[in-house]
């Protein structure tokens, strides 16, 4: 369960996390995501396996029909102009 924490509490200068890596894995899986800094400028974020799992999990697919009826496509006026081009003299 996470607990509450300041925003500075999961940012982390390169030199801190490595020396701190157990904690940082720790805080990723209890806390939520941490942020670790190069030179003052945000570099990379630690998450937990489940966190990923969340963000990289893939829409089910859809049934074509249904797919086909979610573009929106009844709404396109699709029919065509009475023009029939130009007269051409042979």
């Amino acid at each position: 369960m996470p607990t509450k924490t300041s925003a500075k509490d999961n940012i982390w200068k390169l030199e801190d996390a490595k020396a701190r890596f157990s904690e940082v894995v720790r805080r990723a899986r209890n806390e939520g995501p941490q942020h670790v800094t190069v030179r003052g400028q945000d570099s990379v974020v630690v998450i937990s396996t489940e966190e990923l799992a969340k963000l990289t999990r893939p829409e089910p697919e859809k049934p074509f029909v249904e797919f086909m009826e979610s573009l929106g496509l009844h709404t396109l006026d699709i029919t065509r102009g009475d023009d029939r081009g130009r007269d051409v003299e042979l």
